[in-house]
């Protein structure tokens, strides 16, 4: 099935170079674009998207105006039953909209820096859980755990046991990372410290380059392997393609610290935590 996508420009504003740059990237992804041209009103976009059976509605504002067209634009697609249409937006919107445009049903709203790339994969990606039933992939909603690196596990545990009164749950170690870890109990996360068990242990590098301390952060997701597939689309570079066990025993994948401002972001398969909804 070919996605087919309506580019749309409402209200006054004239610019529209974004609009066209992002509609032949979609182009080039294998969607059919019907691009509308410039000053269009919401009535006549969401017409030109129910004649032309699009999946979706893509607004581009600079103007100003988005909290206002964007949001007539779904009230049409409302009135005319046919909000089967998803509708995502670009442009500069400050963040405090985008929250708010996302609320009222905007499906996703891109900023500029936003890659083409992700775009194209959300759009698919939304298509095809649409298809089959199936949830978006939403945004992890807790921090399993936070990573921080050590010389020795025994000479960093006395702070958290004597001075915070923390429990260490359990030490294991984890000889196909390099690594020894020692994870303490949160009531809604863990702290996972690790200790490098050779020289040649990723950990050890981490230490000998910047010290010892944060060393990542762990987000609880579910459909982990879905996810990865998602990121990789999207072009988020990233160090495991497929998950791999973790210490805890559950699948685990870092993204390349390159995506995320220097950040080693790992993701936790973790099917207890509701995220999906």
């Amino acid at each position: 099935m070919t996605i087919r996508i309506l580019m749309a420009k409402p209200g006054l504003d004239g610019h529209d170079r974004g609009a066209l740059v992002v509609s032949q990237a979609l182009r080039d992804h294998g969607m059919e674009v019907i691009y509308t041209g410039l000053r269009q009103s919401p009535e006549q976009i969401v017409q030109a998207a129910i004649q032309e059976d699009v999946d979706a509605i893509g607004l581009s504002s600079l103007s100003g105006a988005h909290n206002i067209l964007f949001p007539e634009v779904l009230n049409q697609l409302k009135e005319k039953n046919a909000e089967d249409i998803f509708v995502f937006g670009g442009g500069v919107i400050p963040f405090d909209d985008v929250r708010n445009l996302e609320e009222l049903g905007i499906k996703k709203v891109f900023t500029p820096g936003s890659s083409t790339e992700a775009i194209a994969a959300f759009i698919e990606q939304t298509v095809r859980e649409r298809e089959a039933f199936e949830p978006i992939l939403s945004a992890p909603k807790c921090v399993d755990h936070i990573g921080i690196a050590v010389s020795s596990i025994d000479e960093a545990i006395p702070f958290y046991r004597d001075h915070l009164h923390l429990d260490v749950e359990t030490v294991v170690d984890v000889p196909e990372q390099g690594v020894k870890v020692a994870f303490i109990s949160l009531s809604n996360a863990k702290i996972e410290l690790l200790e490098p068990l050779t020289k040649e242990s990723p950990v050890q590098s981490f230490i000998d380059k910047k010290g010892e301390g944060l060393h990542h952060i762990a987000l609880a997701v579910n459909r982990l392997s879905d996810r990865l597939t998602q990121l990789k689309r999207e072009g988020v570079p990233l160090v495991d393609e497929t998950p791999k066990q973790g210490a805890s025993g559950v699948p685990i994948a870092f993204l390349h610290p390159k995506a995320a401002n220097g950040t080693l972001v790992e993701l936790c398969e973790n099917e207890g935590v509701e995220i999906d909804g």
